[in-house]
């Protein structure tokens, strides 16, 4: 089975990088980092709240392009600026993911994020075959 390259459609961000949103391999999807970027590329300042809601829709928008489904997450990178900030971007997560289903998950504070962006979000998901 050949590679899927998710690099454009509605919902994901327009980059300026040359990555692809994500890449679908046999029965993964491997979701780049995503960031509180608009549409156009943008990059949009915010609260931590903000910036972490953003990151995680463009994250599930690249996912679904892919053809996959929030319930497949397996694993998430969290990187974000100021780890004072956990406790937050751990309200968002365990909003979005119900206890017992959550993805393993990772998380660092990063010395700089691209734009100076606040948080930015990267997983893994797998389909049964």
């Amino acid at each position: 089975m050949g590679k899927k390259y998710i690099t454009e459609g509605a919902g994901l961000p327009k980059w300026a990088n040359p990555i692809s949103h994500a890449v679908v391999a046999n029965n993964m999807c491997f979701v780049s980092g995503q960031l509180a970027v608009s549409a156009d590329g943008d990059y949009i300042a915010g609260t931590i709240e903000e910036e972490t809601a953003l990151a995680f829709a463009n994250f599930f928008a690249a996912l679904t392009k892919a053809g996959f489904a929030k319930e497949e997450v397996t694993f998430v990178d969290i990187s974000f600026d100021d780890l004072e900030d956990l406790p937050v971007v751990n309200s968002i997560f365990i909003s979005l993911f119900p206890e017992g289903r959550r993805p393993a998950r990772t998380i660092y504070e990063a010395a700089a994020l691209p734009f100076g962006g606040k948080v930015k979000i990267t997983g893994t998901a797998v389909r049964e075959l």
